[in-house]
């Protein structure tokens, strides 16, 4: 808390989170990242289940990642049986 002339300000600490480094991605470019992270929280899904925790990780990781009009797409392919990756 600071008090500037009278006035009180409040301090507030967010943290920012994103995937964690990745040795299979060492470049710059994120979208084979993006992309993978993607499969395996729809493979993890598959495995263990909606009601399951143990895959929000991968979520986070690529909402992080990936634009949000790749996710759109690639979640309307999966929903008509044409996602062009291994699910």
């Amino acid at each position: 808390m600071l008090h500037l002339s009278g006035t009180l300000i409040f301090l507030i600490s967010v943290e920012l989170k994103t995937a964690p480094a990745d040795f299979r991605f060492p470049t710059t470019n994120q979208t084979r990242h993006c992309f993978t992270r993607y499969i395996e929280f729809h493979r993890c899904l598959a495995a263990k289940g909606e009601e399951s925790g143990e895959c929000e990780r991968f979520s986070k990781y690529y909402r992080s990642l990936c634009p949000g009009e790749w996710v759109d797409k690639w979640n309307e392919q999966r929903e008509s049986g044409t996602f062009p990756g291994p699910l």
